[in-house]
């Protein structure tokens, strides 16, 4: 793994016009970015393509989750529009996550392809509700076992997570860590937030930071800044 490229700029803007003036205060060779719901309903594919152009590896992040063959036809569309990873609902279960999969498996470079386990923005009182057994905890590893049992990736997950999942699942695994927040940061929606240098040294590969950099006067300054903090820094 280029551990200069740990850090995923989340692109949690409305237009392409926005998405790509942050991407142009950026340096690919530093960062990837993330694609999620409101800028592809609003940009579409043609976004990816720019950001793509621009130099940069592109996560989708549309946390596919349907019925096995359309979320198969849907990750094998991604996979031609050239993205570096992209993402699918680990409770959809063990026969989507397969067929998520194996539709990818046939492209030259196909995208890593990771399982969505208990939102970041979802603490253990707002589980039981919604019909969930056990802590957050709990479930992540729940999920994240059945994420590695169908063969994908790795698993989007808490950096409060990580150690625990790294036991279960091991060194290959890939974790990738939303609600990463820098010091003077304020926690907005995430409930389990942790900064950039204890997400690594807790085990996180790849650390999914919005606000922080993409709302800083200086998002290239911010993000040579959590670059120089991980230098040296391991799990």
């Amino acid at each position: 793994m280029d551990n200069r490229k740990r850090v995923i700029v989340a692109l949690d803007v409305p237009d392409a016009a926005g998405a790509l003036a942050i991407a142009a205060r950026l340096d690919p060779s530093l960062c990837r970015v993330k694609v999620g719901k409101e800028l592809f309903v609003a940009a579409g594919p043609s976004v990816v393509d720019s950001l793509q152009k621009a130099g940069f590896e592109v996560f989708l992040d549309l946390k596919f989750h349907d019925i096995p063959n359309t979320v198969a036809g849907a990750c094998k569309s991604a996979a031609r529009l050239g993205v570096w990873m992209l993402n699918v609902h680990a409770s959809g279960g063990d026969a989507m996550m397969r067929a998520a999969r194996e539709a990818v498996a046939g492209f030259p470079k196909p995208p890593l392809v990771i399982g969505v386990t208990i939102l970041t923005s979802l603490s253990t009182a707002e589980l039981a509700p919604i019909g969930y057994s056990g802590t957050a905890e709990q479930m992540v590893e729940r999920l994240a076992r059945l994420t590695q049992a169908a063969g994908l990736d790795g698993v989007v997950c808490s950096a409060q997570e990580a150690p625990a999942l790294r036991s279960a699942c091991g060194p290959a695994f890939k974790l990738v860590t939303p609600g990463i927040r820098l010091p003077e940061s304020e926690k907005g929606d995430q409930s389990r937030v942790v900064s950039p240098v204890d997400a690594v040294k807790l085990g996180a590969d790849y650390l999914v930071i919005g606000r922080p950099i993409t709302q800083s006067p200086d998002p290239r300054g911010t993000l040579d800044r959590i670059q120089h903090s991980l230098e040296g820094v391991n799990a």
